[in-house]
């Protein structure tokens, strides 16, 4: 772990975990493989109870010894479990490390190899200070089917559509984006104006929509990037069934037995 403090126009990624020590792996691969390495790592251990954290700081301290060029990692742990806590903590925490702006992707997501590199360009260069990538399915989870794959983008032309048409209203100045939590970047002021994640769990609340429906009446240099790409699990699509997924993500419609599906 890095105890430096970072120059005023960093990039923080933050990855909060909870029991993902069977994948997340992949997730930190992904990220030590980035074109653009200049950046420092958050990974926020939320209570987990396998060897996520052993997974983690091994992962910090191959980083530390190895040449320059890998990102710098900082381990924070944060007890109440919530991806909404967790999220938080991280957020703040690279705020207090002087972080300008700070990504999010979860830690059983697969960045894609420029997506670093896709954030700065949104950020510094365009100037925008929020940013919602786009979501596709993870390659390594076994294969999809093509209508698996066509579900699968119109579960997400459908979430998307019915934000624009039922989250309207004369507060907000720009239109209804899905701002998933395993795919966003903020500038750390606008965050903190914000009031930043709710320290919620992930059964009382959307942290992520709740953020981004906040900074929707904050600002309008907002936008979608096609070329910011995460690779998402389908694991809990696999675990609920597509129609059950999206009453999930619409206001917890669906209530499962098992939410942490690993």
């Amino acid at each position: 772990m890095s105890d430096a403090t970072d120059a005023p126009h960093a990039l923080f990624v933050v990855v909060p975990y909870h029991d993902e020590a069977r994948g997340m792996a992949a997730t930190l691969r992904a990220l030590a493989a980035q074109t653009d390495r200049a950046f420092t790592l958050v990974l926020v251990d939320n209570a987990s109870t396998d060897d996520g954290p052993a997974i983690a700081a091994r992962f910090a301290a191959s980083c530390a010894a190895a040449p320059d060029g890998l990102p710098r990692v900082h381990l924070v742990h944060e007890p109440r479990k919530g991806t909404g806590a967790a999220s938080d903590t991280g957020f703040r925490h690279a705020i207090a490390h002087g972080a300008r702006w700070i990504a999010r992707t979860d830690a059983d997501c697969i960045p894609a190899p420029d997506w670093v590199r896709a954030l700065r360009r949104a950020l510094d260069d365009d100037g925008l200070e929020f940013v919602a990538g786009k979501i596709r399915p993870r390659r390594d989870e076994g294969p999809l089917s093509w209508r698996a794959r066509a579900a699968l983008a119109a579960m997400l032309f459908v979430a998307e559509r019915y934000g624009r048409l039922h989250r309207r209203g004369p507060q907000f100045r720009y239109p209804y984006i899905m701002a998933a939590g395993n795919n966003l970047a903020i500038g750390a002021a606008l965050y903190e104006r914000a009031g930043g994640f709710p320290r919620t769990a992930i059964e009382e609340a959307h942290e992520d929509r709740a953020l981004s429906e906040v900074v929707r009446t904050l600002t309008d240099r907002a936008a979608v990037r096609r070329d910011v790409v995460v690779y998402n699990s389908v694991r809990r699509v696999r675990a609920y069934g597509y129609l059950n997924t999206l009453r999930w993500y619409r206001n917890h419609g669906y209530r499962p037995a098992t939410v942490d599906v690993r």
